[in-house]
C-alpha cells in the first residue's frame, strides 16, 4: 500500500489543518508526522479507500479508515486524546 499521494492529501485538507494544531505532533512532510523523534502517523491510498496508520500504543501501528466525515472525526479525536507533547 502506497503512501497517499498529493490529490488524496488535499481531500484530507480539513483533517490535516486539524492535526497541525495539535501540540507534540510535527509535521515532517506532507501528511507524515512525527511525535518527538518517532513516527506517529501517516496516511495510505489503498483500492478499499484511505487509510491512517497512527502509532496509538506500544503495539506499533494501527490502521483507520478516514475515508467520512466521521471517520476523520473519530481518528482525530483518538488522536487527540494522546498525550504526546
Amino acid at each position: 500500500m502506497k503512501h497517499a499521494g498529493p490529490h488524496t492529501l488535499n481531500q484530507l485538507s480539513t483533517l490535516l489543518a486539524q492535526l497541525r494544531q495539535l501540540p507534540g505532533l510535527v509535521e515532517r512532510r506532507p501528511g507524515i508526522f512525527y511525535c518527538k523523534s518517532a513516527a506517529y502517523l501517516h496516511f495510505h491510498d489503498d483500492p478499499a479507500g484511505v487509510f491512517a496508520d497512527v502509532k496509538l500504543g506500544s503495539k506499533g501501528f494501527e490502521r483507520f479508515p478516514v475515508n467520512t466525515p466521521e471517520e476523520q472525526a473519530e481518528l482525530l479525536a483518538r488522536v487527540a486524546r494522546q498525550r504526546l507533547a
